[in-house]
Parts: structure tokens; sequence; C-alpha cells
């Protein structure tokens, strides 16, 4: 029996009363991932991304791990919500229009103290203090550096379209233009170089690709690395006393730890491992969340139909956005329909060994997507279900 067999066989007879739909999280897999992430970090404290784990009962089991400090949010809603619950050191990792949100913040000296905003223009101050209804606490934020690789004087442009912000001199002009304003406080610079941490390098069947991804990357790491470390020092110019500098994320974390300026990583896909996370040459992760449809029809020879499917995740649409049929092994799509909405046929030799009710084990393309389409996640040890908890959804939650 194989690894991938072996595990089939494992989560079939865990969830052997529970009915499909069903999503799990293999502890000893996400324990295993949690361990490699913080070897890679090399001692500095990892930053747990929770739009890539959308489940309290993971965060809460990730940051009791020795390495891990803090978490990176993505709205403000999900900030207040986490702070209210008992985190007390949220960064969160984009700018926010929310009005309401931003009243509570500046009302409340618990939020105050637990929760960073993102900012990379003036605007986004003028929006905040608009917004304070009265409040006057202040305000914590954290820069945010652009870090595209930009080639042959900016007529070219490698990397995610965020921040305006891309020297150190217009990155500490607005450092200087928050000490100007009353009621904010600068106390981190975060750089999140997408094009590195989020791009593998060692796509199947693609190897002149591959090899040009890892040209560019290495470029990349190159010039942002000297680039960060002018920034921090203009920065603390200005801000002496700057408590952070974030940077990284799954697919670079021992790269970006290396730099001297960074003082914490940020991570979170690699906890999951979903099958984005295949294509590097710089780590190894553990599948730790899956999810299983049933199967409800047998059209034909070498084809079985599950039920639902079309789960595809944010980004440039491609096949690579969509579920993976996982376990058992050697299941594809039919190219004529692709994953679905409400049924999905799914081909194979293996297909004619399953029987009405089986279950077909998926693993999604991005980390925590998959915790929209599921109220709850079961946690697998071994091969029997520990524990079931929700996620963000399950307790009401859709933040975006």
């Amino acid at each position: 029996m194989t690894a991938r067999a072996a595990d089939r066989a494992r989560y079939d007879r865990a969830t052997a009363q529970l009915d499909a739909p069903v999503a799990i999280v293999d502890l000893d897999a996400f324990d295993a991932n949690a361990d490699d992430l913080v070897r890679r970090a090399g001692g500095k404290p990892i930053r747990v991304a929770s739009k890539s784990v959308r489940c309290r009962a993971l965060l809460e089991r990730v940051l009791a791990r020795e390495g891990f400090a803090g978490i990176m949010s993505f709205t403000l809603a999900e900030s207040l919500w986490l702070t209210r619950s008992g985190f007390d050191d949220v960064l969160l990792a984009y700018p926010s229009a929310d009005r309401a949100g931003y009243a509570e913040l500046a009302a409340d000296p618990k939020l105050a103290a637990a929760v960073t905003v993102m900012i990379d223009d003036p605007a986004q101050l003028d929006l905040i203090d608009a917004a304070r209804a009265g409040g006057s606490e202040v305000v914590r934020v954290c820069l945010e550096l652009d870090t595209a690789l930009t080639l042959l004087g900016g007529r070219v442009r490698i990397g995610a379209r965020r921040s305006p912000l891309h020297s150190p001199a217009q990155v500490a002009e607005m450092a200087r233009a928050v000490a100007r304003r009353p009621g904010f406080k600068v106390v981190g610079i975060m750089a999140y170089e997408g094009h590195v941490a989020g791009v593998g390098d060692a796509v199947a069947g693609r190897p002149l690709r591959s090899r040009a991804v890892r040209l560019m990357q290495a470029a990349a790491r190159r010039e942002l690395a000297e680039r960060r470390a002018a920034v921090v020092r203009a920065v603390r110019e200005v801000v002496p006393d700057l408590e952070f500098v974030n940077g990284g994320g799954t697919g670079s974390v021992q790269h970006t730890a290396a730099e001297d300026a960074v003082t914490e990583i940020a991570a979170g896909s690699g906890l999951y491992v979903p099958r984005l996370f295949d294509n590097y040459t710089s780590f190894r992760g553990r599948p730790a969340a899956l999810f299983a449809l049933p199967v409800v029809r047998r059209p034909g020879v070498g084809v079985v139909t599950v039920l639902g499917g079309g789960y595809p995740a944010s980004g440039a649409p491609g096949a690579d956005r969509l579920p993976v049929p996982y376990l058992p092994e050697g299941l594809r799509y039919d190219p004529q329909e692709g994953a679905g909405e409400v049924q999905t046929p799914l081909l194979g030799p293996v297909a004619d060994d399953l029987l009405i009710g089986d279950k077909v084990w998926f693993r999604h393309a991005k980390a925590g997507e998959l915790c929209e389409r599921f109220d709850t996640l079961h946690m697998v040890e071994g091969d029997a279900v520990t524990a079931t908890v929700p996620t963000y959804r399950g307790e009401g939650h859709t933040f975006l």
C-alpha cells in the first residue's frame, strides 16, 4: 500500500460515520508543517496569516507552539473580533475603509493596543480620522513597502500591485506624515514579496518556465534585501522605536528570515499546504487540509460523478485554481465539464472501483478559502476524528 493509499484508508475510517461533503485537517500533518516553518524561520517569530487558516481553534493551536507569535489578519472587522476573542497582537495586512470598525478601534483602549492597521497613503489617515466619532485612542499603524522588482527603468514590473511606496524616501516620508498627525503611531513595516513567496519555482512539465522563475526570484531577493534594509534605516531615523519589520510568506520563509532587517516572518498557507504549494524547490510540506465529496452517480465505464466540487480559488483564472482529485489516486476531471457547481464527473480506471456513497478526497488550491465552503473542520489524528471545530463561516462570519 502506498503512503497515499494508507492516508485514504485512514481518512475513510475516521469519517465513516460522517456524510460527505466533509472537510478535515490531519493534525499530525498540520503540526509537522508548523515545525517545518519554525525550522525554516531560523529563530525569528512567525506571524500567522489568518486568511490562510480561517479557524479560531487552529489559530489557537499554532500560536501555542514555540516559534509563532501574533496574527496577520485580512479585514478590520476580523481583527476586532479576534481581539475580543482573546488574541492580543493582530496586524491587519491590508488597508481598510471600514468606518464603523475604525470608530470602534479608536474608542476602545484594549482594541487600540492590540490591533495595528495598514496604510500606504495619507488619504487613509484622513478616512480614519473622519471615522473616529469622538474616539481618541492612538491608532497603531504599519507602513507597507511595495516589493515589486522593476526593470528597464520601470517599464517592466514583476510583483503584486499593492503599496505605492517603493523607495526608502517614499516610506520615510509616509512615516513623517504619520508622525505629524496626532492620534497615530508608526509601529511597523510590512513587505510581502508575493512574486517570491507565492510563486512555485518547480512546475511539473515546465522546466524552462521553472528555471526562469528561479532566476527571477533570485534577482528579486537580492534587490529587495538591499532595498528593504535601506527602507528600515530611513524609517528608523523618523521612528527610532519601530517595533517590527514583517516580511515573507510560506514560499520564502528561510530567505526572508536571513535578512537582518526583518524581525518577523508571515506565513499561513504552509500549515495546510494546499496544491499551489506543491511546486517549490525550497520546501516540501504535507497536505493537511482536505475535503471529501460523495459518489452519487456511475454514468458509465471509467467515470463517476460526485456531488459539488466547483470550489475555484482566487487569482488569475486557470486550471491551477481548481481543487484536484487526490484520493483515490488516478482520477481526473472531464475536460468538457471540469469542477461543477452541483456535480462533478471524474474519469479514470479507478472510478470503476468506487461505489455509490464512497468518498473522493480533494485538495484545494489556496489555503483558507476552503473554509468559506464548510462550517466545520473535523480534526483527524491517526484514523479517528478527535474534535470538530467551527470555521469562521461556522461561527457566522464571512469577512470578505
